[in-house]
């Protein structure tokens, strides 16, 4: 780090902040290029696939679901989050790919936690709106992916 020394006004670098600062700057560089990859569209990325908004839609679907059935009582353990599992399993061909899948799942699983608190009508019919998305996204997937 360059720094202003008071008395002659010239400015002098210091090992310890020129250390510092690149480091820094490393991990700053990492941290906004993972940041970077993980916002980007799809079809930008290295393994990329042409059905990843789908696939990123149903893990977000995933996420809301499983957080919605158990608060109204459906007694069906982890069924949701090992859906999820399966998928990442399948689809999962990378670490920042899983991230994306897994980032998407959560985001579900937050948001509607957010909005609901208790079993509602308007709660059951969001289920019951996302297992039919759910369900038609999964067949469109099946028949059009190789």
């Amino acid at each position: 780090m360059t720094f202003s020394i008071a008395d002659s006004g010239s400015t002098a670098d210091c090992g310890v902040f020129a250390t510092a600062r690149r480091r820094g700057l490393t991990r700053l560089s990492i941290t906004t290029g993972l940041t970077l990859l993980m916002t980007l569209p799809a079809a930008a990325l290295p393994d990329s696939k042409p059905y990843d908004d789908r696939l990123l839609r149903l893990s977000e679907i995933l996420g809301a679901v499983h957080y919605l059935r158990e608060l109204c009582g459906a007694d069906e353990g982890q069924q949701w989050r090992d859906r999820m599992s399966e998928l990442l399993q399948a689809e999962g061909t990378s670490a920042l790919r899983k991230a994306r899948l897994t980032r998407s799942f959560n985001k579900g699983y937050q948001s509607y936690s957010r909005t609901y608190n208790t079993c509602s009508p308007s709660a059951q019919n969001a289920i019951n709106r996302f297992l039919a998305e759910g369900a038609t996204i999964a067949d469109t997937l099946v028949r059009s992916v190789p």
